[in-house]
């Protein structure tokens, strides 16, 4: 068995400190980040099982400066490490603190003990190797979003809700979908190490294999027949862009689309985009940090 996880560690000198952790989200990356509080410099490390992948991450990061720094993000100072996997562990442990989405939704990791309000559903989470644990500005948005939307269709009365995770990563959005009443919640990934880790999490919080849908796939690649009441999709304002067409198919009128990873400087482009097919409409905007998240109705 090897206890080695090799690293790609850089130093994080970006305009904007909050976008450079998204963008890694969204990149796909399973990383941590460190801030020296006296002198305020942040590293990330990137994790991988073996040493070429840690190259060839540092190399293809280095490679994108120019596309980076014309957003505002920067990073320097490449490396590649080693680090025994039991260090890793506690790396995680230090970033990862329980957070209260609202007075029906908390997560927390599985080492922390939390107590909820009554009524308050509680998600429990070992982040593994995977991204995506309700820290990140973006992550936030689309919980909320989900919360809000579910409570809204329930409260009309609607008791059969379908909802779709487009980009699930770590299966947050997912496993929130679940436990808070949806009765259908289909989930997919470009990257097929996320599945696994998204599967174990949602056993974790009691929903059988039967009871949630996790695919590998890209936006263009995955398919389904159903029309989703809720459509959350937390990726890059790019793939949205690129994907608008195909992210409105999973849709019906009344649907509830949430769009997020998305920089300030770029959201309004997006809206722009979708709002311009003539399907749906924005409902509100939500700004924290340096993103920018949207919810829209499906007409």
């Amino acid at each position: 068995m090897n206890d080695i996880i090799y690293c790609c560690v850089m130093t994080d000198r970006s305009e904007f400190k909050d976008a450079s952790p998204e963008l890694l989200s969204a990149l796909g990356y399973d990383f941590s980040s460190w801030k020296d509080e006296e002198t305020k410099e942040i590293k990330h490390t990137l994790y991988f099982s073996n040493e070429k992948d840690s190259v060839d991450a540092m190399n293809t990061l280095m490679a994108k400066e120019e596309e980076f720094n014309s957003f505002g993000i920067r990073f320097t100072d490449f490396s590649c490490t080693k680090l025994k996997k039991e260090d890793w562990a506690e790396v995680w442990k230090i970033h990862f603190k329980p957070l209260v989405i609202s007075d029906t939704l908390a997560i927390t990791p599985t080492w922390e003990h939390f107590e909820p309000k009554p009524g308050q559903v509680l998600i429990k989470l070992d982040p593994g190797m995977s991204f995506g644990t309700g820290q990140h500005a973006t992550t936030k948005s689309c919980l909320a979003s989900i919360d809000r939307f579910i409570s809204e269709l329930r409260g009309k009365g609607q008791k059969e809700i379908a909802m779709l995770d487009a980009g699930s990563g770590s299966g947050i959005l997912a496993i929130a979908a679940r436990k808070l009443g949806c009765t259908r919640v289909d989930a997919f990934d470009i990257d097929p190490d996320t599945v696994g880790v998204a599967r174990e999490n949602a056993q974790k919080n009691g929903i059988a294999d039967q009871e949630l849908s996790i695919a590998a796939a890209s936006l263009m690649e995955y398919e389904s027949d159903t029309r989703y009441d809720i459509v959350a999709a937390n990726i890059l304002s790019s793939a949205l862009l690129a994907g608008k067409e195909k992210l409105l198919s999973f849709c019906k009128p009344g649907t509830r689309l949430i769009l997020a990873g998305i920089l300030d400087a770029e959201y309004f482009k997006v809206k722009e985009a979708f709002e311009a097919t003539g399907h749906c409409t924005e409902l509100y905007n939500v700004l924290e940090k340096e993103w920018r998240g949207g919810a829209y109705l499906v007409k």
